[in-house]
């Protein structure tokens, strides 16, 4: 088994996290995995994305051109990595950043309305976790065990009274993510 997963959108929608927290369920898991993000300098409000790549056996380079997943949440990512999706990939996209959506036939489409979600639940902050949960729905590469147990370690501990949160946000978003 191997993902080579990009998620990309604006900066402050939780990008570099959800790749942080599948890099960190996965090595908790025994995988190999690399994490690789990428933002300009206006890091909140300006485009970000992470590539994550999970795998059974030794990874040769973390840069990779075309991907095995995309996680799009902006119509500029869209755009941009749409093409790099190999045939027989998966898109997810949340219809809330998304003008025009993809219009590939070689590749599995799935939306999860997560802003939606987000705001129903009254915490923007958690929109992130809903695509995660989305993710790891179509993709159980890591479990959600591991998932919960990465927000530990990676969220500052000032922010551990956001876990509950977070997490019913995580199942939340396994329920709601449809393939289109």
């Amino acid at each position: 088994m191997k993902e080579e997963i990009i998620i990309s959108g604006f900066g402050g929608q939780g990008v570099l996290s959800m790749g942080k927290l599948l890099a960190y369920a996965g090595l908790m898991e025994g995988k190999e995995v690399t994490w690789l993000p990428a933002y300009g300098p206006e890091q909140r409000g300006g485009t970000a994305n992470v590539t994550v790549i999970i795998s059974d056996t030794t990874i040769s380079s973390p840069i990779v051109s075309t991907y095995s997943t995309a996680i799009l949440l902006n119509q500029p990512s869209l755009e941009r990595f749409t093409p790099c999706i190999r045939p027989g990939g998966k898109l997810i996209f949340d219809s809330y950043g998304i003008i025009a959506p993809p219009e590939r036939d070689d590749i599995d489409l799935y939306r999860i309305d997560a802003m939606d979600a987000a705001a129903t639940m009254k915490s923007i902050k958690t929109f992130n976790m809903f695509i995660l949960g989305g993710l790891i729905r179509v993709l159980p590469i890591v479990s959600v065990d591991n998932i919960k147990k990465a927000l530990l370690h990676t969220l500052p501990e000032r922010h551990h009274h956001l876990i509950p949160m977070n997490e019913a946000a995580l199942l939340k978003g396994m329920e709601i993510i449809c393939k289109v």
